[in-house]
């Protein structure tokens, strides 16, 4: 049987391999996750339908830089979606990028119909997530830290120093950073702001104090606005890790999902990723 070009065979190249891997080697998938990732019988495989539909799709908030960030004209850059491209790439697949948001972003990875096959950018690996979806292996480190202006760079030097009633902390709502403040920071005032990317504008001129963030995010801000200043960088408040995110049963995915991330630690295109986006590796 003859091809009309090198994209097609690839594509059923790819789908003979993930059939055989799917029935014949579920132990191969178990070993890439929890005992109970072995897939039912008769189930249907996920990696199949993305190749067989030619693109994956990606659940993203597009607010979040310099991880996840949709411009005006609907373009996505970022360190997430660079690592989506590559997971698409191992696939044979095509990119599309599904906007998503902090507050919704669980129901709108369980929602049915599925709107996207996983999401990325900016997702912090957590026991609570992993109790009702699947999280894939880490591939950036995290914590939570601030934001605030350089004048008051030596003001906040604790939690202590943020949870104070004068002490305005602004966060976006639905996410780990809203958590994090309304369980640390009990005496301060908080405000959420819906539109995360603005937050760090709205410090610099003075409509908030602080703004609870994290490693990865801080540095772009600090870099691109000479207002402001992460006082506590290198001594974060949490440690974590960030993953991709996707429903349960959805194992086939998975398993090419960490073998990507995986294969990049090994070949040094995860420690290049950080580099150009200024991110600290921690691998």
């Amino acid at each position: 049987m003859m091809f009309g070009n090198m994209t097609e065979l690839r594509k059923r190249i790819l789908l003979i391999l993930s059939v055989w891997l799917y029935l014949c080697c579920p132990t191969v998938l178990a070993a890439c996750g929890d005992s109970d990732t072995t897939p039912e019988p008769g189930k249907t495989s996920k990696v199949n339908e993305i190749i067989q539909r030619g693109t994956l799709l990606v659940g993203t908030t597009g607010d979040y830089r310099p991880l996840s960030f949709r411009e005006p004209d609907g373009t996505y850059w970022g360190f997430g979606i660079e690592m989506a491209q590559e997971i698409a790439s191992c696939l044979g697949v095509e990119t599309q990028f599904v906007k998503t948001s902090w507050p919704t972003l669980t129901n709108d990875v369980l929602a049915e119909p599925q709107t996207f096959d996983f999401a990325i950018g900016g997702i912090t690996i957590t026991d609570a997530r992993r109790e009702t979806m699947l999280m894939s292996e880490g591939y950036l480190a995290n914590g939570k830290t601030i934001l605030c202006r350089v004048a008051d760079a030596s003001r906040f030097q604790s939690l202590a120093d943020l949870d104070k009633p004068e002490v305005r902390v602004m966060v976006n709502p639905g996410g780990l950073n809203e958590k994090f403040a309304n369980e640390n920071l009990t005496h301060a005032t908080i405000i959420v702001h819906q539109q995360n990317e603005e937050i760090p504008t709205l410090v610099a001129e003075g409509e908030a104090d602080v703004m609870i963030t994290e490693i990865t995010e801080a540095p772009y801000y600090v870099q691109a606005d000479n207002r402001l200043a992460a006082p506590l960088m290198n001594e974060p408040f949490t440690h974590g890790e960030i993953g991709v995110l996707m429903r349960k049963g959805q194992e086939d995915l998975m398993l090419i999902v960490n073998n990507t991330i995986r294969r990049m630690k090994s070949d040094g295109s995860l420690r290049r990723l950080h580099e150009k986006y200024g991110l600290v590796y921690a691998y």
